[in-house]
């Protein structure tokens, strides 16, 4: 995918703890932008400290797709892809430029590469035939789809495996039936973190949110009837604070092994943004540690310069210096 004359989509992109909200924020103050959440987690409410949301962060600017669904409830990279079109063409409406921020590749996958996704109902039948299979012979059902799930993780949870054997056998069912996506024409950002400062980024944010109540956030999830199967299967922070709720390891050891999980699922990241870069996805990659915003700027300004126009005139808005 290559970057078009012109744009209608600014997508920021990067791992865990980049400071990519940051950032969005700071480009919609400058060219009149919403930003949309590309996050999978931060669609449920309640969800907050666990999950980075920072709701604080985004002040005055508007965004979506956060805490629209109840946590336990199944959210899929359908739910994502359909709400994504329709607030996209809203914001354009209202003449604003629609900003895509998060880290989940998935759901930026099905934007930018248009997946062709349809509802899925239950296949009673095929879940017959499931029933029987390991979850290793599961995973190999999966994989032959050649469909993806969200990280590796899931490849540990019997139900996600039935569900997106499923969506996979229902889509290639209906493929002929589908109407056409929206047309968009996106401008990809990337921010780029040395890796040994990344990982301590990560440690420092995970001590802030210790700080700022996430174990108690977890004891009240719990306690308004998220089972605590339902909150390992949401992996990282959940899949330990239930450990340390339910006894099985102790603070310390929490925070350690917490640490490094979102380490190694923030090299996943990074590896799924290579991957997009293979199959055609153009990422212009800012530093973290200097001054993305002025980057970013800079990328646009640079398109604007040899003749590629940007969707608003930057030159009428405030400086970025």
């Amino acid at each position: 995918m290559n970057s078009a004359k012109t744009f209608d989509l600014l997508v920021v992109l990067g791992p865990t703890a980049s400071g990519k909200t940051r950032l969005a924020v700071e480009l919609a103050r400058r060219l009149g932008g919403e930003i949309v959440s590309a996050d999978s987690r931060q669609v449920f409410r309640g969800m907050d400290i666990g999950t980075g949301k920072d709701l604080a962060e985004y002040g005055e600017i508007p965004h979506h797709l956060l805490d629209i669904a109840d946590p336990g409830t199944e959210f899929s990279v359908f739910d994502f892809q359909r709400l994504f079109f329709r607030v996209f063409e809203e914001i354009r409406d209202r003449g604003a430029l629609p900003i895509l921020a998060g880290g989940t590749g998935l759901y930026l996958d099905a934007v930018l590469r248009g997946y062709r996704l349809v509802e899925v109902p239950r296949n009673e039948a095929l879940r017959a035939e499931l029933a029987p299979l390991s979850l290793e012979a599961l995973g190999e059902r999966l994989r032959l789809t050649g469909k993806n799930l969200h990280n590796t993780t899931d490849l540990l949870h019997r139900e996600r495996l039935v569900r997106a054997i499923e969506i996979a056998a229902g889509e290639e069912a209906s493929q002929a039936e589908l109407p056409p996506l929206p047309q968009i024409r996106p401008l990809v950002l990337g921010i780029a973190w040395e890796r040994e400062e990344l990982r301590r980024r990560i440690a420092a944010r995970l001590r802030a949110r210790m700080t700022e109540g996430m174990v108690e956030e977890a004891e009240r999830l719990h306690a308004g009837g998220l089972p605590w199967e339902t909150m390992e299967y949401y992996g990282l922070e959940y899949r330990f604070l239930a450990r340390l709720l339910k006894g099985e390891i102790n603070r310390n050891d929490m925070i350690q092994k917490l640490t490094s999980a979102i380490c190694e699922f923030a090299k996943k990241q990074q590896t799924w943004f290579r991957r997009m870069e293979r199959q055609g996805t153009v990422i212009h990659w800012v530093n973290g540690e200097t001054d993305p915003l002025r980057e970013a700027m800079d990328v646009l300004r640079r398109m604007q310069h040899s003749g590629e126009r940007t969707p608003l005139d930057l030159t009428s808005r405030r400086s970025d210096g």
